[in-house]
C-alpha cells in the first residue's frame, strides 16, 4: 500500500509528458510526399506578438489538432496570428531536399522558418515576385539536417478564413502535380470562359436579360475562383497585391450577386414565388453590400457575411426553384438540380469557411466542382425551358388545327392565309437564323484575320507573341520576330492601282505562308508591313536563315493581270531570349532593324544589334 502513491505519482507525469510531446513525422525511405495536417502542433498568438524565440520557449503549450489524415487545419475566421510546429525525423538514406507547400492562396502572411535558420515570408499582401518560388500556393524550399530530427516554424494570419493545407513534396513529384493541376484549371476556366462568351453571344442575339446576368454570374465566379486558386495573384494582378487580398470576397460576393439575378430571371420568381421575390431581392442587396464592404468595413466582416449570405442564399434558391418546379415551370427541374450542386459547393465551402466543416479535397474544391457540374446542367436546363415552350406551341397548334377543322367550310381562305403567313415567318426566322451564323463567323473572323490577305491581323499578333513569349520565358527558349517591308510596292500601288496593289499583296500572303513552318505565325500589320513570330529557334542563325529565305522567295518576279512585276522585301530582326523584355519593346527594336536593312540597299535583311 505505501507503494500506491508512488505509482499515482509516477503515472501522472506519464500522462503529462504524453499530452505534451508529440511524435516526430518519419520520413520513410522512397516517400515522394507526405499530407502534415494531421501532424502539426498549433500554438495561437492571439496579439499577434511573440516572436520566434518566445514561441520556441513555450514549446510545451503546443496542442495538436484532431484531424483525419489528410485533412487541412482550419481555424475559421481567426484574428489570432498562429504558430505550427513541424518536426521531421529522416534516416541518412531519405533526400535531404523537400518543399513545403502551403495549399490555399488567400492568406495574408506566412512565414516560415527552416531547420538551419532560413527565414522566408509570402502571402497575398505581398507581389507575387516577392515568393521564394514562383507558384499559385505558397511553397517553401526545405533542406532537411543531415542527422537528427528537423524542425519547421510556420506562423500564418489572415483577415479572411484562415485555412493551411500543409503537404510536404519531393521536388520533382510536385512539379508533376502542378503541372497537372494547372491543366485541371485550365479546363475549368476554359469551360466558364466558353460558358460567358456562348450566353454573350445569345445576350447580343435574343436580348434575354437571363443570359446578360449569367454571363455577369461567370465572370465574377471566374474572379473568385481565380483569387482562390491562386491564378489571379500570379497571371492576372502580380503587382496589385492590394486588389489580390480583395478578389476573393468581392468576386464571390458578386457572384452571389448575379446568381440572385439570374435566379429571379430564370424562375421569374415575382411572378410565380412572389413570397421568395423579396428575400432574392434582400439577398442580392447584401451581395452587393459585402462587394463594397472590405473599403469601409473590417475585410473579416465582409468574408463572414459574404459567407452567411451564400450559404442563406442557397436555401432561398432552391426553395424557389422547387416551388416552380412544382408548378410544372419548364426548365425548373433541371434548373434545380443544376444551381444544387453549384449552391451545395458553395454551402459547403461557407461552412468549411467558418470552421464548421473540416477542410478536405471535396471541401476545398467543393465551388469548383459544383459549379462545373452546373455548368453542364444549366445547358439541359435551357434546351427543357425551350422544349417546353415549344411543345406549349405544339399544343396550341393542335387545337388551332382541331377548331380549323371545325370551320373548315367557312375558314378555307383564312386557313390558307394563315399558311402562307406560317411559311413566310418560317422563311424569316430561317433567313435571320443563317444571318446570325454568318455575322458570328464573320465577326470571329474579322477579330481575328486580315479580310485582304486572309493572314492574322495585329491583335492576334499581339495575343500569339505574348503568349509566345511567356512560354519562352517559362522554357528557357528562344523566338524571333520579324519585321518585313515591301520594297517599291509604293510605285506599284501609284502606278497600276489598287486593285493590282491587293493582288500582289495577296500573292506576297500566299509566299509567306509557303515559305514559314505552320508552327509561326504571319500577320499584315498594314499596308504593305508584315511580321513573322518564329518560336522553338536554337540560335540566332536560324532566324538569319529564314529571313534570307523570305527575301529570296518573296523576290521572285511575279505576274499580275499578265503584268510582269517585282517586290523585293526588307526584313528586320529582333530577337527574344528570356528576361522582361516586353513585346512592345521587341517590335521596336524589329522595325530598327528594318529600318536598317532599308539603309542597306533594300532586298536585305538585318538584325537588332542593341
Amino acid at each position: 500500500m505505501q507503494r500506491l502513491p508512488v505509482v499515482i505519482f509516477l503515472l501522472c507525469c506519464w500522462l503529462c509528458q504524453v499530452g505534451t510531446s508529440f511524435a516526430a513525422v518519419r520520413l520513410a525511405p522512397g516517400a515522394t510526399s507526405l499530407a502534415l495536417g494531421a501532424e502539426v502542433a498549433v500554438l495561437e498568438d492571439p496579439g499577434g506578438r511573440l516572436s520566434l524565440a518566445e514561441v520556441q520557449a513555450r514549446a510545451a503549450e503546443f496542442t495538436r489538432p484532431q484531424l483525419p489524415p489528410d485533412a487541412a487545419i482550419n481555424f475559421g475566421y481567426s484574428s489570432s496570428a498562429w504558430w505550427l510546429r513541424i518536426t521531421i525525423e529522416a534516416d541518412a538514406t531519405v533526400a535531404r531536399d523537400w518543399m513545403l507547400e502551403v495549399a490555399f492562396p488567400t492568406l495574408d502572411s506566412v512565414q516560415f522558418f527552416g531547420p538551419g535558420g532560413e527565414h522566408l515570408s509570402a502571402g497575398d499582401h505581398m507581389p507575387f515576385a516577392a515568393r521564394p518560388l514562383w507558384h499559385r500556393n505558397f511553397v517553401f524550399p526545405l533542406q532537411l539536417s543531415e542527422t537528427g530530427t528537423s524542425t519547421v516554424w510556420l506562423r500564418v494570419a489572415s483577415e479572411g478564413t484562415l485555412t493551411v493545407p500543409l503537404h510536404l513534396w519531393r521536388a520533382n513529384i510536385f512539379w508533376q502535380q502542378s503541372q497537372a493541376g494547372y491543366a485541371l484549371l485550365s479546363i475549368y476556366f476554359g469551360m466558364l470562359l466558353a460558358l460567358a462568351l456562348y450566353n454573350l453571344l445569345l445576350w447580343v442575339s435574343l436580348r434575354d436579360q437571363s443570359y446578360l446576368t449569367y454571363v455577369l454570374f461567370a465572370t465574377s465566379m471566374a474572379v473568385g475562383q481565380l483569387s482562390l486558386n491562386g491564378l489571379g495573384n500570379e497571371f492576372l494582378w502580380p503587382d496589385w497585391p492590394a486588389w489580390g487580398n480583395l478578389a476573393f470576397t468581392v468576386g464571390f460576393a458578386a457572384t452571389g450577386l448575379f446568381g440572385a439575378l439570374f435566379t429571379r430571371s430564370f424562375l421569374g420568381t415575382r411572378r410565380n414565388v412572389p413570397r421568395l421575390d423579396g428575400a432574392v431581392i434582400g439577398l442580392a442587396a447584401l451581395f452587393a453590400l459585402c462587394m463594397v464592404m472590405p473599403l469601409i468595413a473590417p475585410y473579416r466582416l465582409a468574408a463572414i457575411l459574404t459567407s452567411l449570405t451564400g450559404v442563406a442564399f442557397s436555401l432561398v434558391a432552391l426553395l424557389a426553384g422547387f416551388r416552380c418546379w412544382r408548378n410544372g415551370q419548364p426548365g425548373a427541374s433541371v434548373f434545380v438540380l443544376a444551381w444544387t450542386a453549384l449552391l451545395l459547393g458553395v454551402a459547403i465551402v461557407g461552412l468549411r469557411n467558418l470552421n464548421l466543416l473540416p477542410t478536405t479535397f471535396f471541401s476545398f474544391y467543393a465551388i469548383q466542382l459544383g459549379s462545373a457540374l452546373e455548368m453542364l446542367l444549366l445547358s439541359f436546363a435551357l434546351a427543357d425551358r425551350i422544349n417546353g415552350l415549344r411543345r406549349a406551341t405544339d399544343a396550341a397548334q393542335g387545337e388551332a388545327l382541331a377548331i380549323k377543322q371545325q370551320l373548315v367550310g367557312a375558314l378555307q381562305r383564312s386557313e390558307a392565309n394563315l399558311e402562307q403567313r406560317v411559311a413566310e415567318r418560317t422563311g424569316e426566322l430561317e433567313a435571320a437564323n443563317a444571318r446570325l451564323r454568318e455575322s458570328e463567323r464573320q465577326l470571329q473572323s474579322l477579330a481575328h484575320v486580315d479580310v485582304l490577305t486572309g493572314l492574322a491581323n495585329r491583335l492576334l499578333l499581339d495575343a500569339r507573341l505574348q503568349q509566345s513569349m511567356q512560354q519562352a520565358r517559362r522554357g528557357h527558349g528562344q523566338l524571333a520576330l520579324l519585321l518585313v517591308d515591301l520594297d517599291h510596292f509604293k510605285a506599284i500601288n501609284e502606278g497600276y492601282g489598287r486593285a493590282i496593289g491587293d493582288e500582289v499583296l495577296r500573292t506576297m500572303a500566299d509566299r509567306f505562308r509557303a515559305t514559314v513552318r505552320e508552327v509561326d505565325t504571319v500577320a499584315r500589320l498594314g499596308g504593305d508591313e508584315f511580321a513573322i513570330v518564329l518560336t522553338g529557334i536554337n540560335s540566332n542563325a536560324d532566324a538569319e536563315r529564314m529571313a534570307e529565305k523570305i527575301v529570296a522567295n518573296l523576290g521572285e518576279p511575279m505576274r499580275i493581270v499578265g503584268l510582269p512585276l517585282e517586290v523585293g522585301v526588307s526584313v528586320g530582326i529582333a530577337l527574344f531570349s528570356g528576361g522582361e523584355l516586353s513585346s512592345i519593346e521587341l517590335l521596336r527594336r524589329a522595325e530598327l532593324a528594318m529600318q536598317a536593312a532599308k539603309d542597306a540597299g533594300r532586298g536585305c535583311c538585318r538584325v537588332f544589334a542593341g
